[in-house]
């Protein structure tokens, strides 16, 4: 589910459709519009749900946060490794 297996394409585990979600993420999105712009990129025909544990996904290794509305990425440069 996470990695591809025998019956689940490359393109379609969810660690390629966080990489996809990723890069739509320029800058801070809903998560209709950034649904919207996924359908549009995608090459092939991800369900909601499917897209939904993508960005779970992301926000569990941390790399997204919902703030205001908003999903948007977090800096990796920005991480200090703890309390300052």
């Amino acid at each position: 589910m996470i990695l591809p297996t025998k019956g689940i394409l490359p393109r379609q585990a969810l660690l390629s459709v966080g990489a996809d979600i990723l890069r739509l993420l320029s800058d801070s999105k809903t998560v209709s519009r950034l649904w919207s712009e996924y359908q549009k990129q995608s090459t092939h025909s991800a369900t909601f749900d499917w897209f939904v544990l993508g960005l779970d996904l992301l926000f569990v290794f941390g790399a997204v946060e919902f703030e205001r509305g908003r999903i948007r990425r977090i800096d990796p440069q920005g991480i200090t490794g703890g309390p300052s």
